[in-house]
């Protein structure tokens, strides 16, 4: 095949510094509207996308022409920034993140887990959540590593 083609769909989390709800119903939609636009800029197509108070849940393709890492730094730095122009000068992400791969057939559910994030975490807090997908992707991980 003379092309290389791949279309990757990643669900990426991480939440803010500490796990401090900067993130106001006020500002969601904007902060929202922004991260898409970031992710645009770089190629990057955005299926579903809604910042919690103190976590963020972006379902979105992953570029063959970029590391998860990098994408994920690129959101995270451009949107810190964004955040303090806004007046949240105390604002930073995690230094970490979570990335987990969706196959084309379960995109749309993974797109109505995001959009009903609001529901979701009526009965769920954001650690065991994110504990529920390591045990779900069989990450194994460390508890002293993982929140900061």
């Amino acid at each position: 095949m003379p092309q290389s083609l791949a279309k990757v769909y990643i669900h990426v989390v991480f939440t803010t510094k500490t796990g401090f709800p900067f993130i106001a119903e006020s500002i969601r939609p904007e902060l929202q509207s922004y991260i898409i636009g970031t992710l645009s800029n770089l190629g990057v197509f955005t299926n579903e996308i809604y910042a919690n108070p103190d976590h963020i849940h972006i379902l979105c393709t992953l570029l063959r022409t970029i590391t998860m890492a990098d994408l994920v730094s690129k959101m995270k730095t451009s949107s810190s920034k964004w955040l303090k122009t806004k007046g949240i000068h105390d604002f930073d992400w995690q230094d970490g993140y979570g990335v987990f791969s969706v196959s084309a057939s379960k995109v749309p559910v993974v797109e109505k887990y995001i959009r009903n994030q609001p529901e979701h975490h009526n009965s769920e807090v954001y650690k065991d959540e994110l504990r529920r997908f390591f045990v779900e992707y069989k990450i194994e991980y460390d508890e002293r590593f993982v929140w900061d």
